[in-house]
């Protein structure tokens, strides 16, 4: 859906694993119109179900570089030797045309970002209810053993303690409720006067 008379913006979704970040995601992308997830640059390998183009753009270690040298990223990150970036090109021209751009990305890439498009940003971040029920959550995932729970776990606080560089705090007690609190900042945001191209000539109607 494109959208002339309101420039789009950048809803930026963070929170340590296991909170729910990745459930409210897809829920806004299948229940919201006017709405997309970002598609990444990884140079990790394409999984069986995966598709280039849809899941994430596939390249190697040499083109990503290139891509990075070249400026084509608002952001990238590292993870477990993997480099992701997220297409400056992309990001711009689907938010001009209307459209709401959804990252999955922790402060880091956020702070990145920011630096960027500091106006068209909104950043939201998902708080598991308490530390316990973190543990819980993330305890239950089969692959995990001690070290790498604990390696988690304090990964999951590194991540909290950068909840006050966001603009919303949501706690993630029920979700439903969480992914509700999550599409009114949304639509919340997108009503913003700076955001609504055709406003003036509406105005100029009235006076």
């Amino acid at each position: 859906m494109i959208n002339d008379d309101r420039k789009g913006l950048v809803l930026v979704i963070s929170s340590p694993s296991g909170a729910g970040k990745t459930t409210i995601c897809k829920k806004l992308i299948n229940e919201v119109q006017g709405v997309k997830l970002s598609i990444s640059v990884t140079t990790r390998k394409k999984r069986n179900n995966e598709i280039d183009g849809k899941d994430y753009f596939f390249k190697n270690s040499i083109e990503f570089s290139k891509m990075s040298k070249n400026n084509e990223f608002l952001e990238t990150a590292n993870v477990f030797g993997f480099s992701y970036g997220t297409l400056k090109k992309q990001v711009l021209s689907d938010i001009q045309k209307g459209m709401d751009v959804i990252l999955d990305i922790d402060w880091q890439g956020t702070r990145q970002i920011e630096k960027h498009i500091p106006n068209d940003i909104v950043k939201v971040f998902i708080l598991p209810p308490s530390i316990n029920e973190l543990e819980n959550r993330l305890g239950k995932r089969a692959s995990e053993d001690k070290e790498n729970f604990k390696k988690r776990m304090s990964e999951a606080r590194k991540e909290i303690s950068h909840y006050d560089e966001y603009d919303f705090v949501v706690i993630n007690d029920d979700i439903e409720q969480a992914f509700n609190s999550v599409k009114t900042i949304l639509f919340s945001e997108r009503l913003k006067r700076s955001r609504n191209f055709g406003l003036e000539k509406i105005i100029k109607n009235y006076l």
